[in-house]
């Protein structure tokens, strides 16, 4: 049961996601003066359908994406365009100028390819800043809001006994008194301020002994507790520290956004390459990277292990599950920010490179005291957007069944 409560925590993280990406895309068309008729959550048949003004807002079936539909995104040829092929057949670019024009019908007036190139920046750029903003707040939640798992002086156990080199024993700190609930306070007579120094004391000591400082119940107490040397090797007395979640500052969330940032735009540098590997381990035995590219259905996967694994169940603490819940949506969000960003049709890193090209075209043309070219035809980027809505389609059919077939596991 918890499993599926993990991936439908994801899943529903993911429609909101997205629902907010694509309303990012339709608040400043609508406020530009664009026609968006459709704003749609997920694909295929409309389940709930509701009109918002001019647009009509649906939910429909298959929740794997959504979309926002902006009339007259293409502008028509320019005089000298060729608009068919060399068989008489009207260009792909052409087909698609004329469906932009026949969409407007009465409102040519209000086609998106008639904003000013700022303008159409905003619109394009608004929808991956949405997903930056929810990757920004899910990692404040969990950095600020729950916080760091961080060991305490508190001790969780005192174990009463421990595997060493030569066989089973009673737990040095055990023997010596020491229980869960106790505080300490000091080792050899030096206070101790955090747990990883206390480690250090008793791994790098060389007596037999160590005086151990403690408080119980308000009393303060010392003991001598002799290490062991344990079966993994090094020193030990049987002991394992509480946890506290201590909350992180607000600049560990610009460091962690921006190191996240970073990572994932290195991943998809190398995404041509990892999905290489992808395809690699599932005709061979080669094991898939616990660290490479995965589809929404490996997310979804994770998302279960996660909340059905032992290690975030048994302790009866609701924060480590969370927390890497959250923590899962927040790096899919970027994810989402960086790849939208990539320059190339049709992703809407592709239309802001249009609008940038647009208005530099314009700027030039201003300076050197030209007519302004108009908007750029973007339509002839046509012919790449069908490959690259074709290569994506591949890339998702390639991640969904590794996923399924040979699963990234966590646990």
């Amino acid at each position: 049961m918890s499993w599926i409560w993990g991936v439908l925590v994801v899943a529903v993280g993911l429609v909101i996601s997205v629902a907010l990406h694509e309303l990012g895309h339709m608040i400043p068309a609508k406020r530009f003066g664009a026609l968006v008729p459709d704003y749609s959550i997920g694909f295929g048949r409309v389940l709930f359908s509701k009109q918002w003004g001019e647009t009509r807002v649906n939910v429909r079936a298959i929740p794997l994406g959504g979309f926002v539909r902006i009339l007259g995104m293409y502008a028509p040829a320019k005089q000298g365009t060729r608009t068919v092929n060399s068989r008489g057949r009207t260009t792909l670019a052409e087909e698609a100028r004329q469906a932009s024009r026949d969409e407007l019908g009465e409102h040519s007036a209000r086609a998106f390819y008639l904003l000013r190139p700022w303008q159409k920046i905003i619109v394009m750029v608004s929808g991956p800043l949405m997903n930056l903003i929810i990757s920004i707040a899910l990692m404040f939640v969990v950095m600020v809001g729950i916080g760091s798992p961080t060991a305490t002086l508190r001790l969780d156990e005192a174990a009463p006994t421990v595997s060493t080199a030569s066989g089973t024993r009673t737990g040095p700190a055990y023997e010596a008194g020491l229980r869960a609930g106790d505080t300490i306070r000091g080792v050899d007579g030096a206070p101790i301020g955090t747990w990883r120094e206390f480690q250090e004391k008793i791994s790098s000591g060389t007596s037999q002994s160590v005086a151990v400082t403690f408080e119980r119940d308000g009393v303060t107490q010392t003991v001598d507790v002799v290490p062991v040397i344990s079966s993994a090797g090094g020193r030990v007395v049987g002991v394992r520290s509480a946890v506290d979640y201590v909350p992180a500052s607000v600049s560990s969330v610009a460091e962690a956004t921006w190191v996240t940032m970073s990572q994932t735009a290195a991943v998809v540098v190398r995404l041509p390459l990892a999905l290489w590997d992808v395809g690699v381990s599932l005709f061979t035995d080669e094991p898939r990277d616990a660290s490479g590219v995965m589809s929404i259905v490996g997310v979804g996967r994770v998302a279960g292990e996660v909340t059905a694994s032992p290690d975030t169940t048994g302790t009866g603490d609701w924060r480590p599950k969370v927390a890497v819940l959250l923590s899962l949506l927040a790096s899919v969000n970027m994810a989402l920010f960086v790849f939208n960003l990539i320059p190339l049709p049709p992703l809407d890193g592709g239309h802001i490179l249009g609008a940038v090209y647009e208005g530099g075209a314009r700027l030039v043309a201003r300076l050197r005291g030209r007519p302004d070219p108009g908007p750029a035809d973007t339509a002839k980027l046509v012919p790449l957007t069908w490959v690259m809505a074709s290569l994506l389609v591949a890339m998702t059919i390639l991640l969904v069944v590794a996923d399924i077939v040979d699963p990234i596991r966590m646990f």
